[in-house]
């Protein structure tokens, strides 16, 4: 069976006729593109967990609902984004403001990678899918608010058009349209204003090698060298840490204050997140003869140089499945 499964396909004429494993195995099938796409409405990789399980459980609740005039994907996608559209109004009534997103959690590329292919003959199609899931395309997106954000993914991400989107959200077509015009504008006011530098696709041997020396010179913890790698006007921030830094000398003095070159003792480790370079610095701890998760560094680069890094906390580390020590030789 496809993966946009009608009626027909089941044999049967709704879908109270399925039972509940037969049910959970047809929507299990949907499960990781649901929760991409609650994650991009949400920001948060754990809030998008408890919503496709939301999603889930009003599926099967409702199941009879489901006439087959769509197929059984686009339900599950208008259950999920309403899904998400009640968690807003429940706990995030206003957008995030000033450039940063406390909420904001990391997404392993591991698990990007369950995704369904783009078409490889829609290069279009594959920049969508790499681009939307950077983190500063999640961070813009948390800008907007709940009814706008869900326009724009359903229209520009997912392709929907304007008559679905209208329905899903009790709307008429020319509300969409206005709420896309909208969306889009305040997506040229929070992207990086090098819109078509922001990503450079695949990482690049350039790439690779200035990551590497970000890592070298963060584990060496040499402030002069880290200087060199960074944009003027680079921009950093912590989540759920308030506080985005912006400028090298006002990021690098806060790290200066915070105690950064006193840190001896750190081990970098290559990781993958949201289609981006990320480095996983360990710290040595005497006590348990091993290095401990310290940080995620995940970096935004342009023209061969860093011009963001967000930071998160080692709570991250087990969702990117790294290790949770590392031995005396740097080894697992």
């Amino acid at each position: 069976m496809g993966a946009d499964t009608r009626l027909e396909e089941l044999g049967v004429s709704g879908l109270g006729e399925v039972d509940e494993p037969a049910f959970s195995g047809l929507a299990e099938r949907h499960r990781r593109e649901l929760h991409v796409h609650c994650y991009r409405m949400l920001g948060s990789f754990e809030d998008a967990e408890d919503t496709v399980q939301e999603t889930f459980l009003r599926a099967w609740r409702g199941r009879e609902t489901f006439e087959g005039r769509s197929t059984f994907r686009a339900w599950l996608y208008r259950i999920a984004t309403n899904a998400c559209l009640d968690l807003l109004a429940r706990c995030r009534p206003e957008p995030a403001t000033g450039g940063e997103v406390l909420w904001l959690q990391p997404y392993p590329d591991r698990l990007l990678d369950e995704l369904p292919a783009a078409d490889a003959d829609e290069p279009e199609s594959v920049a969508v899918a790499r681009e939307t899931i950077e983190l500063a395309y999640l961070v813009a997106v948390q800008h907007l608010a709940p009814r706008q954000r869900a326009v724009l993914i359903l229209r520009d991400v997912l392709g929907w058009r304007a008559k679905d989107v209208a329905e899903l959200l009790g709307d008429s077509v020319n509300s969409v349209n206005s709420a896309l015009q909208r969306a889009r504008a305040g997506m040229r006011e929070h992207l990086p204003a090098e819109r078509q530098d922001w990503t450079g696709g695949e990482e690049d041997a350039g790439t690779r090698e200035l990551v590497r020396r970000y890592t070298d010179a963060s584990v060496a913890t040499d402030i002069g060298r880290i200087a060199e790698l960074l944009r003027a006007d680079v921009r950093a921030s912590m989540p759920p840490t308030p506080g985005l830094r912006v400028g090298r000398d006002t990021v690098l003095n806060d790290w200066i204050e915070g105690g950064f070159e006193g840190m001896k003792g750190l081990r970098g480790v290559p990781v993958a997140v949201n289609r981006q370079p990320a480095v996983a610095f360990y710290l040595w701890n005497g006590r348990e003869s091993a290095y401990l998760p310290l940080t995620i560094d995940v970096l935004r680069v342009i023209d061969g140089e860093i011009a963001e890094i967000i930071t998160f906390h080692e709570d991250r580390f087990p969702m990117l499945g790294l290790p949770e020590r590392l031995a005396a030789d740097g080894t697992e």
